[in-house]
């Protein structure tokens, strides 16, 4: 049994770095101060826990503990997104190093390595580009994508360069040996909540595809222009960002959101002339995904053409749908009977590292309850009983599938 203590007082312990006071939400982002003080504490835990910490050139920390060949890897993240939660990826990552810990204070044998990443920035908060560390680790990242900038336009690359880090050349980022990934998570939804269960199997992850739209019309004065000549981006943006809801009403398990606006000039009594939001697209089948993409890119068009604007889209990310591995599933399912529990199979809406980590290795989720499914916000929830039962779960499967036998 893990110690539920210690990993509920560095839950918290982490929660303290990034915090805003006034709202109670967390903003640790990539290549910043706030999560290099993350990274810092996080390295120590590592330790504690009788690892071997490196960091990998793209910013990865890796904890490693045995020397066998085969490895059996852990991992979530801790960056956040803007006044985002304490659990969202932080739980996945100190659950995995208590684990370890556990295995390290009690000197199980094991046949196989057991190693804890941290992912670098799996949320994309300031470049608008997430999942970069499992990316390189899967070898799915593109030197192009190291190009894409912040506010700032300071690029990915840079800020890496900047924070004492290599990212080239990516080939040597990638991981062939891992045999196995394990990710514990909180769910993000009010699937397991209304089951009345305190976790669940995750059989496959939905792909995430962000879009950004511009629009562009014509900036004139509001009280000269008379509205039956007017080229207002705004006005066409919105309708747009209606169609698009309208896309999705018309599909049982796809969903799209449009979750970022900005307006120019952004002013009173000047007619908006230009306007960019994003889209974020998410199913777990790739061609529904596609179907959607190009009804989403007519509806924007026909609307633009109608409403005399032009409208460019740019695709910021995109990423494959992912199943989980059968027999880890299964295992999971057993170690959740350990603990009386009834086993339930639930598909993650939410993009996760191991979406990518799925590229290169079998990958299954351990899903957490979340109150009322409120996430990315400072209301974020999971019981510390939900927490200490889903930890106990990990380690029972890293038990069986790397111990050694007698």
């Amino acid at each position: 049994m893990i110690n539920a203590k210690r990993l509920l007082q560095r839950l918290d312990e982490l929660s303290q770095i990034g915090r805003n006071h006034e709202t109670g939400g967390i903003n640790r982002f990539s290549f910043t101060k706030e999560e290099q003080q993350a990274i810092d504490l996080v390295t120590e835990y590592m330790k504690e826990a009788g690892m071997q910490v490196n960091v990998d050139g793209i910013g990865n920390i890796v904890g490693s503990y045995g020397d066998a060949q085969e490895t059996v890897m852990l991992g979530s993240h801790i960056d956040t997104v803007p006044d985002g939660g304490k659990f969202d990826g932080a739980l996945g990552v100190l659950a995995a190093i208590e684990v370890v810990q556990t295995l390290h204070e009690q000197q199980v044998p094991l046949h196989k390595k057991v190693e804890v990443t941290a992912f670098k920035d799996e949320e994309g908060t300031r470049f608008g580009f997430g999942l970069i560390g499992s990316r390189a680790m899967a070898g799915l990242l593109k030197p192009e994508q190291l190009q894409k900038t912040d506010a700032a336009n300071i690029a990915i690359e840079e800020a890496a360069r900047q924070f004492g880090l290599s990212p080239f050349p990516l080939e040597k980022l990638k991981r062939e040996d891992i045999k196995a990934y394990l990710e514990l998570h909180i769910e993000q939804g009010k699937v397991l909540e209304k089951e009345d269960l305190p976790v669940g199997v995750v059989t496959g992850i939905a792909a995430p595809l962000w879009l950004e739209v511009t629009v562009n019309g014509i900036s004139e004065h509001a009280g000269a222009t008379p509205m039956h000549i007017r080229h207002d981006a705004l006005t066409a943006a919105s309708e747009m960002i209606l169609a698009v809801e309208q896309c999705f009403q018309k599909k049982d398990d796809s969903v799209g959101t449009v979750g970022k606006l900005q307006v120019e000039p952004n002013g009173v009594n000047v007619i908006p002339g230009k306007v960019t939001f994003t889209i974020d697209i998410r199913d777990i089948d790739e061609h529904t995904i596609r179907e959607i993409e190009q009804e989403v890119e007519q509806q924007v068009n026909d609307i633009a053409a109608r409403r005399h604007v032009t409208a460019a889209i740019v695709e910021l990310q995109r990423a494959k749908p992912a199943k989980a591995d059968e027999s880890l599933q299964q295992q999971f399912a057993a170690s959740i009977e350990k603990q009386g529990i009834r086993p339930y199979a639930l598909v993650s809406g939410a993009g996760h590292d191991a979406m990518n980590i799925a590229a290169a290795a079998p990958v299954a989720m351990l899903f957490v309850r979340s109150k009322d499914g409120i996430s990315h916000n400072p209301l974020e929830y999971s019981s510390d009983e939900d927490i200490v039962i889903a930890a106990n779960v990990l380690y029972d499967t890293v038990l069986e599938i790397s111990g050694k036998k007698d």
